[in-house]
């Protein structure tokens, strides 16, 4: 039940000198084209790239349609108070971004763990790969991802509809998360906290855990490659891998495992465009366009556009 009395939010955006909003509008629009291109590229080369229809690029497409949505809920509407006198947001926008939003973020840290026993069968099981991540392997992973993600975001968007918003209205970040949004409300946010650390715990953590203890079986493996060319290839797909997963669940951590009370914008900003748009921009270059039969892929669609 929505005991609100505010009907919308004020988003102080990331800072309020208008010199630095026009140098800032750009900067965003650019990681948003560089993001949403990337990401759309790679949907479409899987797509109409029938020898991608693999495993490995089907979690690699939902990964990409992910991170277009995570962007999408946030950029634009930073652009549009960059670039407008308008800062606020309605009530039911900011919860429907918040809504999509932890949805992202439930969905890409599960299809990390679950990218990372991808490669760990790839590398450990290799001839038992296909007969282990079968069709019917690759629907289920999906769904769990869907069901944990879909659950995640529908208990903490559910928790945040039964506060009371009736003292300020401002926003202290550039879109409406569940600290600054904890921070502002005048009912009591113990049950959304104790929440928000049950969620860290399970899916910051355990998926971070989970996905280490993947690539130390793939080291592992590699580590009896007997090639010294074979090794360095394996090594730089698991270091690239693992730098842009450690990008995205450290600051996850770092901002959700901390009550609401010790939230402040200016120490948390950069913490949060970490995960928001760094990591979604990274993601095709590191998982895809590194890639050798990604990148034929991607020659093939310039190669029908030009037709």
């Amino acid at each position: 039940m929505n005991n609100s009395i505010v009907t919308e939010f004020m988003i102080m955006g990331i800072t309020q000198k208008p010199e630095l909003q026009r140098v800032l509008f750009f900067v965003f629009l650019f990681i948003y084209l560089v993001a949403f291109l990337g990401n759309m590229l790679i949907v479409i080369a899987i797509i109409y790239n029938t020898t991608l229809h693999m495993p490995m690029y089907v979690l690699l497409l939902a990964l990409a349609i992910v991170d277009i949505i995570c962007t999408t809920s946030i950029i634009p509407k930073i652009l549009e108070t960059m670039l407008t006198s308008r800062k606020t947001i309605s009530y039911g926008g900011c919860m429907s971004q918040l809504f999509f939003f932890t949805w992202s973020l439930g969905a890409e840290m599960v299809l990390f763990t679950t990218m990372a026993y991808d490669r760990y069968v790839a590398i450990c099981f290799p001839l038992r790969y296909i007969a282990i991540m079968n069709r019917y392997m690759c629907v289920a992973l999906l769904s769990i991802v869907m069901a944990i993600a879909v659950t995640n975001s529908w208990v903490h968007t559910g928790l945040i509809l039964r506060l009371t918003f009736c003292g300020s209205n401002i926003i202290d970040h550039f879109f409406c998360e569940i600290p600054p949004l904890l921070a502002l409300s005048c009912s009591p946010v113990r049950i959304n906290e104790v929440m928000v650390y049950v969620a860290d715990i399970s899916l910051a953590i355990g998926d971070f855990i989970l996905t280490c203890i993947s690539y130390s079986f793939i080291i592992v493996a590699i580590l009896r490659i007997h090639t010294t060319e074979g090794k360095r290839k394996a090594f730089s797909t698991c270091s690239s891998h693992l730098i842009v997963v450690s990008l995205y669940y450290s600051p996850v951590i770092y901002t959700y495992i901390r009550p609401a009370s010790s939230y402040t914008f200016e120490r948390d900003k950069v913490v949060a465009a970490l995960y928001t748009l760094v990591t979604p921009t990274l993601n095709p270059i590191v998982y895809s366009f590194r890639n050798k039969d990604m990148q034929a892929g991607i020659r093939k669609v310039f190669a029908l556009l030009k037709r």
